[in-house]
Order: C-alpha cells, then sequence, then structure tokens
C-alpha cells in the first residue's frame, strides 16, 4: 500500500523525470564484432544463442570481444573443455514481444542453451508485467520447438536503483519495478521444466556502468559472463545426468 500511495504522490515528479532522461539519455552504437562463431578447441560439446535487447547486444563495450555474447561463450568452453558455437540475435530498445518477433524473423541456427537477456525496455515503455511474462513464455516455447533448444534461461534483471543515470526518486521507482519483474519470473520459471531464472543480485555497482549511465561497462559484462557461465554449467550439468539415467537400462 505505501508503495502505491507513493508512486500517486509523487507521479508528476515522476513522468517529468523519465521525459527528461528519455530526451537527454546518451545513445551509443552496438558494438562491433561477429555475433555468431566457434571457440574452444575439439568439437562442439555446447552450441549457445544469446538474444535480447541492448545489454545482450552489448551496448557499452566497443567490440563483442568486450561485450556479453562472445566472452560467455569463452568462459563455458574453458569450463567444459571443448568448442561452444555461438549466435548473437539482439537489438536495441526491444521488450519482450520484440525479442520474441526479432527471433521469428532471424530464424537463428538450432541451440542447446538460450539466455534471453529482456526486461528493462518492458520497464522504461511501461508494459504490463503479466504481459511481458506471457510474451517470455512464447519466447521460450517459440525456441523449443523452432531452435531446438534444450533449456531457456533468463537472467534477473539488475538493481536499476544503482544506474547512475537515472534520478531520484525515479531510481525508487524503476528499482521497484525491477524487484517486482524478478519476482514474478522467477516463481514462472519455477513452474516450468526447461526454463530457468537467474538470480544476478551484487553483481552490479554504479562505477562497472558506461559512459551512458545506463549500460555495463566491459569489466560489468565480465562479472555479468560470469555469474551466467556458472549458471549455465550448472544447468547443462544437470542435463547431462538427467539424460544418463534416462538411457541406463
Amino acid at each position: 500500500m505505501l508503495d502505491i500511495a507513493t508512486r500517486i504522490a509523487l507521479g508528476p515528479l515522476l513522468i517529468a523525470q523519465a521525459n527528461r532522461l528519455r530526451r537527454t539519455a546518451l545513445e551509443l552504437p552496438e558494438p562491433h564484432g561477429p555475433r555468431s562463431g566457434k571457440v574452444g578447441h575439439g568439437d562442439p560439446v555446447l552450441r549457445l544463442l544469446v538474444a535480447g535487447d541492448s545489454s545482450a547486444a552489448g551496448v557499452g563495450a566497443r567490440t563483442q570481444r568486450e561485450a556479453l555474447a562472445l566472452p560467455l561463450a569463452e568462459r563455458l568452453a574453458r569450463r567444459l573443455g571443448g568448442a561452444v558455437r555461438w549466435q548473437l540475435v539482439a537489438e536495441s530498445g526491444l521488450t519482450s514481444e520484440g525479442v520474441l518477433q526479432r527471433l521469428i524473423r532471424a530464424r537463428p541456427q538450432p541451440a542447446d542453451i538460450a539466455l534471453i537477456v529482456v526486461g528493462v525496455n518492458d520497464i522504461t515503455k511501461d508494459v504490463p508485467l503479466a504481459f511481458a511474462l506471457r510474451q517470455r513464455q512464447h519466447i521460450a516455447d517459440w525456441l523449443h520447438v523452432h531452435a531446438d533448444v534444450r533449456h531457456v534461461v533468463f537472467p534477473a534483471l539488475p538493481e536499476m536503483e544503482t544506474f547512475p543515470a537515472v534520478p531520484k526518486p525515479l531510481a525508487w521507482y524503476v528499482g521497484q519495478a525491477a524487484r517486482r519483474n524478478n519476482r514474478a519470473q522467477a516463481r514462472w520459471a519455477a513452474k516450468q521444466t526447461r526454463v530457468s531464472h537467474v538470480v544476478m543480485g551484487g553483481v552490479g555497482r554504479p562505477d562497472l556502468f558506461c559512459e551512458d549511465g545506463f549500460h555495463p561497462a566491459p569489466a560489468l559484462y565480465a562479472r555479468v559472463a560470469d555469474r551466467l557461465a556458472e549458471h549455465i554449467i550448472a544447468v547443462a550439468a544437470a542435463a547431462t545426468a538427467t539424460e544418463s539415467t534416462t538411457e541406463t537400462p
């Protein structure tokens, strides 16, 4: 009740701050570099698809080598001791619905694991949370059917109140919205058999953002890649154990 009352009381100020932020925000390009490839040695042991919004695309980094998808693939290849084939389907500004439509247009190659980085634009564009979650369900369903994906990973949103570009009290408001998103996404993912939610708390810090104050700098992308690699390794190990059990006579 306090949050609702506070949002109503601060409504005009929040709207004014949000509009000003949209007008003055520094727009950075997506980084240069390949959006697919193979890393590591030997036969491929994992096929990775990374899809989503500007953070999936790596905005805030100069090249894909400093961004998210390629460093994550490299970490997985080292941990798994084999090659990882990776592909990136991402675009700045996408909501959950936009990511779904982008995937349908791109028709990505088959993958074992899909990482979907999405949600911030759902909040900044006032997309109802229930609608956003339905679109994420559609993303997972589409990937299972059309890209042969065995498991879809949805990271939690970062603590948006720590974004340096976002002024107070708007920072408080988007931080609350991010936490609501994370709780709802975790509940939804827990009911799925081939979907998981990754807790990302404590990864970000205000000093690890790039010059726009909104996207990760390379050092933060590295921390995010470390956290996600741990989760994906655990998912892959669990899948292997399940397959071994199933094949045992």
